[in-house]
């Protein structure tokens, strides 16, 4: 899997947790402000344009799942480190799970990477 799929995928994530982090953080009063809902639409509208970019690189299919992997353990890394959120045994083997399929879409061989073209 070539490093540019997950970096874009990573830029992509990166999103998620700023925006879900300061919404969090509004939400239980940490961050004030009317700014805070038009900078996470503007926010998540960017992304729709990274992942556009993303797609020269790899498959819709290979970029998506990195990406929701890649978002959903760093929110999760942030609500429990930063917002002292708990996660139970079975919901950690699902963290642990996710990354297994991470590391099991990094080690394809790139022939999935076609998309059907009509003719």
């Amino acid at each position: 899997m070539a490093v540019g799929e997950y970096l874009f995928a990573l830029y992509m994530s990166s999103i998620d947790a700023i925006v879900m982090t300061l919404l969090k953080a509004y939400k239980i009063g940490m961050v004030k402000g009317f700014w805070v809902f038009p900078f996470s639409f503007i926010m998540y509208g960017f992304q729709a344009i990274v992942f556009y970019w993303g797609l020269s690189l790899s498959s819709m299919t290979i970029l998506n799942i990195l990406w929701n992997i890649i978002s959903n353990i760093v929110v999760s890394l942030i609500g429990i480190y930063f917002f002292g959120e708990t996660l139970n045994t079975i919901q950690w083997i699902g963290i642990v799970l996710s990354l297994t399929g991470m590391t099991l879409l990094g080690i394809h061989n790139g022939d999935a990477d076609t998309t059907k073209k009509d003719e």
